[in-house]
């Protein structure tokens, strides 16, 4: 029992000294820090002078390139967005063809295996239903019909008028 206790006694006396140990630290550090000197303008103008003085001394070191880099880096930036662009438009197009056969594609296969529908006892394909609604050049109304014979009668008399002049 006797181990134990000094055991015990041991860690506690070693907490206690590290305890001690960091707020020595604390201490030091807080007695190594420079007191602040003037009121908060100062402090700002001096802090943007020294970053203007730091950052004059950082371009002076910058390797700046001549005027014939720029021009040739320029070239070759353009060029670069170029041949992106010309493949950007090639995958484009070639998607939108793709998928404009595969939109006929599907539309045809539809038509081919149309679903019959009843409608009042009747029925019918979906095929023959849309070609039904579909108005074709054959079927025209009599204003069409007077139309077409006006525009091949002016047609006569014009070729009559040429052939006489």
């Amino acid at each position: 029992m006797a181990d134990k206790n000094i055991d015990k006694e041991t860690a506690k006396a070693q907490k206690e000294a590290e305890k001690a140990a960091e707020k020595a630290k604390k201490e030091r550090i807080k007695a190594s820090k420079p007191k602040k000197e003037g009121t908060i303008v100062s402090r700002g103008t001096a802090a943007v002078k020294k970053f203007c003085k730091d950052f004059v001394g950082t371009c002076k070191k910058v390797t700046w390139p001549t005027g014939k880099q720029v021009i040739k880096n320029a070239g070759v930036v353009l060029a670069t967005i170029a041949v992106v662009a010309v493949a950007v438009f090639a995958v484009d197009w070639v998607l939108t063809e793709v998928f404009d056969l595969g939109k006929e594609a599907a539309i045809a296969l539809g038509e081919q295996f149309a679903i019959e529908t009843t409608t009042d006892g009747e029925t019918t394909t979906a095929a023959e239903t849309t070609t039904g609604e579909e108005t074709t050049g054959e079927e025209t109304t009599a204003d069409e019909e007077t139309t077409a014979e006006e525009t091949t009668a002016e047609e006569e008399t014009t070729a009559e008028e040429t052939t006489a002049a």
